[in-house]
């Protein structure tokens, strides 16, 4: 799932998971209109969203976004960024990013089983915190004898534990927008004015 720093087509999201709902929208908009902020599910794309009329929208909420008719979101108002997220968003994005990591575990897994070299010197594994030479050599052996099937089996295998949450915290560092090389989310840059 290697993506180059270059800004991709905007892939759409089915779900996503409320981060923060604002009733009055943001505290220093001139427009008083209610305001949801979102992660999706597949692609961590960062949203804002404008609930339809008496939604109730709870933290941590799984919402359909899709094209078919949607019970709680009445339109998609665009992408965003990490900066210009929420405190309460920023503070859930730790807790939902955990879960969508823990439901999906095979697809994560399989990054680890497939993953090969960003350039002659760099593996893109070498992109997780917590990684480093020796685990990712471990891992490169491990994979030729059998292809990891859990992230218990990985920890058991490699000796390495908090794999989780290296995960999420290289989510977190590519939704900060600061990375050279990304390994699951699409490089978004808003539009310069």
């Amino acid at each position: 799932m290697y993506y180059p720093q270059q800004l991709q087509q905007f892939d759409k999201e089915e779900f996503a998971f409320v981060l923060d709902f604002m009733p009055t929208g943001k505290s220093f908009s001139n427009k008083s209109e209610p305001l949801v902020q979102l992660l999706g599910e597949e692609k961590f794309t960062l949203l804002e969203a404008v609930p339809k009329p008496n939604a109730i929208l709870n933290l941590g909420e799984r919402v359909y976004i899709g094209k078919n008719e949607r019970d709680k979101i009445a339109i998609i108002k665009n992408r965003t960024t990490y900066d210009d997220l929420t405190e309460t968003s920023k503070r859930e994005l730790s807790i939902i990013i955990d879960l969508i990591i823990k439901t999906n575990e095979k697809k994560f897994i399989n990054l680890f089983n497939t993953a090969g070299p960003l350039n002659i010197r760099q593996h893109s594994l070498d992109l997780i915190p917590g990684i480093g030479k020796k685990y990712l050599i471990e891992i490169l052996r491990q994979r030729e004898i059998k292809k990891f099937e859990s992230f218990d089996d990985l920890e058991q295998r490699i000796g390495l534990k908090k794999i989780p949450e290296f995960i999420r915290n290289r989510i977190i560092l590519e939704l900060q927008g600061n990375e050279r090389f990304n390994l699951f989310i699409k490089q978004y840059k808003s539009k310069l004015i």
